[in-house]
């Protein structure tokens, strides 16, 4: 019995299958299947130039649970970046899964930020051009670390 236990848990592990979300097909998978148009080149080079500390943390933190207007990013990433929110697992593409560090290695900064400020044509992502740009990279160190 342990043997089929540990045998199912590596086919999960090895798949990218997760029980939790069985009813979700492809709504937390890790690397997601994207195809996010690239930010223009000015953006590209970007790299946040605010140091982490905890203060930043968490005013990315507020930012995300609570403060960010058009709507609060954990509605669609769900309250721990797994692209889980209620909105996240109707949208189409679905929402963007910050726990895949395979993923979240290949966006930059600076494409981060483009999509925060722009929101991303053709997916469920606005435009958040209200936040000044200090606060646009609090909340990029704050999604970086739901993948630690």
């Amino acid at each position: 019995m342990k043997k089929t236990i540990i045998l199912i848990s590596v086919v999960f592990l090895v798949s990218g299958y997760s029980p939790v979300f069985a009813d979700k097909p492809d709504k937390a998978r890790c690397p997601q299947a994207r195809k996010t148009p690239a930010a223009p080149p000015n953006y590209l080079k970007l790299e946040n130039p605010l140091e982490v500390n905890a203060k930043r943390l968490k005013k990315g933190e507020v930012l995300y649970m609570d403060k960010a207007k058009p709507m609060q990013c954990l509605h669609c990433h769900g309250a721990r970046g797994d692209g889980t929110g209620e909105l996240g697992l109707q949208a189409n593409p679905p929402a963007r899964n910050f726990t895949c560090l395979e993923t979240m290695k290949n966006i930059s900064d600076g494409q981060m930020f483009w999509a925060i400020k722009n929101g991303v044509k053709g997916t469920a992502m606005p435009a958040y051009s209200e936040l000044a740009d200090w606060e646009i990279w609090v909340l990029i160190h704050y999604v970086r670390q739901f993948g630690k």
